[in-house]
């Protein structure tokens, strides 16, 4: 079936059509993506594309392309989800540049959680070790769905600590869904994917490159309400993810470490420069009690998506109540913080009275 995600699909899996040319595309054609396949070149290029693009594009881009591409998707197990399907991450929408295509492999409704990311160093102590599995472990027995990037060190302790108590994890991969890297974590690689989710804006069969992965760094941040930093040095990757939250307008967590020991360094400056510490699962929680599934049993969730909306609540559901509302607009009819407007929006999401639209829009169901 060929309809206008599996088009973007298709645009997606085009080598050297990048995210710019896409959106230049998509603004082009209206939505209706489509009207793409019957297209000529020189209407991409009236579209902002480059001739040379332009023309490969008119060259490959086919309903037959699409078909194949599509089968080779179903054949490896992994799924796509667009960014104008209404089960794209909400949270994911709102930054920047948020993937056009998002592949998974696992559960999706891993991400209909509350998610805090947590990274840190690929060399950890042992008390970075046993801290990012001790936090990740409890949060993930609060509801909230770990995500972390895969990586050796505090990433695999963070996701191996979310799997064992049946919690929710995801790993956002530097490249495509049918690489397990690095090949240490193969076994944690298929725990997750069987468990929770991996996801990736890389097609399949992209390998890991260094330059993919401070890209895939703005998904980990961008799908979560916080960003926790376990141990970093004053250099480390790490705080490229705690920087993007902070650009992203999220939450940065920061967990305290001996301040002789250069592993902490990173941690500990960003604690000086305004981070909340960190010594427990609670002080991250405590910071959305609000949410629906944050800290709460299964019962206590049920209990909460059966009681009256809180005032901003209903002031969010009236302004709803007609046609689709974007998210700047809502930030400008409610004088809202930007964080606390995200908050009762994914409450509401949660509690099912919302639903996400493509452009940063939502409608009351």
């Amino acid at each position: 079936m060929i309809n206008d995600r599996n088009v973007l699909f298709g645009l997606h899996e085009l080598a050297g059509v990048g995210w710019k040319t896409i959106e230049r595309l998509v603004t082009g054609a209206a939505g209706a993506l489509t009207g793409l396949l019957d297209a000529e070149p020189a209407d991409f290029v009236r579209f902002g594309v480059k001739p040379p693009i332009a023309a490969a594009i008119g060259e490959r881009l086919t309903a037959d392309f699409i078909a194949e591409r599509l089968e080779v998707y179903a054949r490896a197990g992994v799924s796509f989800v667009a960014e104008t399907d209404m089960h794209y991450p909400p949270l994911l929408r709102e930054i920047a540049q948020p993937p056009w295509v998002l592949y998974y492999k696992g559960d999706l409704r891993a991400l209909e959680r509350p998610c805090i990311a947590m990274v840190g160093t690929r060399s950890p102590t042992a008390y970075g070790r046993k801290v990012a599995f001790e936090l990740a472990r409890d949060l993930a027995a609060s509801g909230v769905c770990v995500v972390s990037g895969l990586a050796r060190g505090i990433d695999a302790c963070a996701h191996r600590g979310a799997l064992v108590r049946q919690g929710s994890t995801a790993a956002v991969l530097g490249c495509g869904a049918d690489f397990a890297y690095p090949l240490e974590n193969a076994s944690l690689y298929t725990d997750i994917a069987e468990k929770g989710v991996l996801v990736t804006e890389y097609p399949l069969g992209t390998e890991p490159r260094p330059g993919l992965f401070p890209q895939r760094n703005r998904i980990i941040s961008g799908l979560s309400l916080g960003t926790v930093v376990v141990e970093a040095a004053s250099r480390s990757g790490s705080l490229i993810t705690a920087d993007q939250a902070l650009e992203q307008s999220r939450d940065v967590f920061a967990v305290p470490g001996p301040i002789t020991s250069p592993k902490s360094s990173g941690t500990l400056e960003l604690i000086r420069q305004g981070a909340k510490m960190v010594a427990s699962a609670d002080h991250i929680l405590e910071e959305y009690r609000g949410l629906a599934h944050m800290g709460a049993s299964k019962a206590e969730t049920a209990a909460a998506q059966a009681e009256p909306a809180s005032g901003d609540e209903r002031r969010l559901l009236d302004l709803l109540s007609g046609a689709p509302v974007t998210f700047d607009e809502l930030l400008a009819l409610t004088g809202m913080e930007f964080g606390h407007l995200h908050s009762v929006l994914l409450n509401l999401i949660l509690k099912k009275n919302i639903a996400p639209l493509p452009g940063s829009a939502y409608m009351r169901i």
